[in-house]
């Protein structure tokens, strides 16, 4: 297929079904994200929040974007930039991978480091200092009603359109904006009443589930704040999941069924194993999976994935 730029390959991401790691009691799917051109469901909400932005007039041809993101949100913000023609400048806490920093630069963007100290809320109010310094547009991923309006508007009727006629019982994902959760989660409420739908989170920052934020291993989720676009009455089911199971989760995703996700993806993936195990035989499970595994190489995710070469094992052979 041809096409007139990057942007219009955002969406449209592929539902695969798991075959070895889901109990033989039901049937397991996930819609692989990192199909996206920058590999997470981040893209969406970056071309929704620049799209709308230049259509009302907030943007200006040529004006300078900001945004405090983790990483993937900052990544695709680069991406769409540098396609509509406007800088982008991230601000970022310093403690996330040095992977995002640098394909943000390879991009075009410039990324300035907040202490880890500040959370996220030091990277939020960095970017807005910025934003009203220099008379920045700021994309405020957080608060703006079209992150989670573009999800309802293309997830949500994605994961209909693939399930047409078919049974759904679980919809699992998990929140760092709150956009996908909430407006997916409409949608697919509204079409399947029925449809449980299920917000993962870090038991080290379990905030709907009405626990205290700490420092966590699951780059992009939970923010030590609740953001304004989540809507809370969305799920009907709130899974914390722990940091290290969620690691190995991504790994078995790779070993075992060769998709190759992030940690974020991996505590999704393992919410929905709890939820597996649980449910009623024969029903049907889809998780999100965020984005790739390839922004973590410098994280605990890959700490005991061996850099040399593997003669141990061939002389055990």
């Amino acid at each position: 297929m041809k096409y007139d730029n990057i942007l219009q390959t955002i969406g449209d991401t592929p539902i695969v079904k798991l075959n070895r790691i889901a109990p033989s009691h039901v049937e397991m799917f996930v819609k692989v994200e990192s199909f996206n051109p920058m590999a997470s469901v981040k893209d969406r909400l970056a071309y929704a929040i620049i799209k709308d932005a230049r259509d009302s007039g907030a943007l200006q041809p040529g004006q300078t974007v900001i945004e405090a993101t983790s990483g993937n949100t900052g990544i695709a913000l680069a991406m769409v930039c540098a396609v509509m023609g406007h800088p982008f400048v991230a601000t970022m806490v310093e403690t996330f991978s040095i992977e995002r920093r640098k394909v943000m630069r390879a991009l075009g963007a410039k990324v300035i480091l907040t202490p880890a100290a500040e959370r996220g809320t030091g990277m939020v109010r960095r970017a807005e200092e910025l934003a009203q310094q220099h008379g920045w547009f700021l994309a405020r991923q957080f608060q703006n009603p079209a992150n989670p309006a573009y999800h309802a508007s293309t997830t949500g009727p994605e994961i209909l359109q693939d399930f047409a006629g078919e049974r759904l019982d679980y919809w699992i994902t998990g929140w760092g904006t709150g956009g996908t959760l909430s407006g997916a989660g409409r949608t697919l409420k509204a079409a399947r009443p029925d449809l449980k739908i299920v917000a993962a989170e870090p038991e080290q920052a379990a905030l709907l589930s009405g626990g205290e934020w700490s420092p966590h291993k699951i780059q992009g989720w939970t923010p030590d704040f609740i953001p304004d676009v989540l809507d809370r009455e969305v799920a009907d089911l709130i899974v914390p999941v722990n940091e290290d199971e969620s690691m190995q989760c991504a790994l078995r995703l790779g070993r075992e069924e060769g998709i190759f996700v992030g940690i974020s993806a991996g505590g999704t993936l393992n919410a929905a194993l709890k939820i597996a195990e649980q449910a009623e035989p024969g029903s049907v499970l889809l998780t999100m999976l965020a984005d790739t595994a390839e922004r973590y190489i410098s994280t605990p995710l890959f700490a005991d994935i061996n850099e040399g070469s593997d003669d141990d094992w061939l002389a055990s052979l």
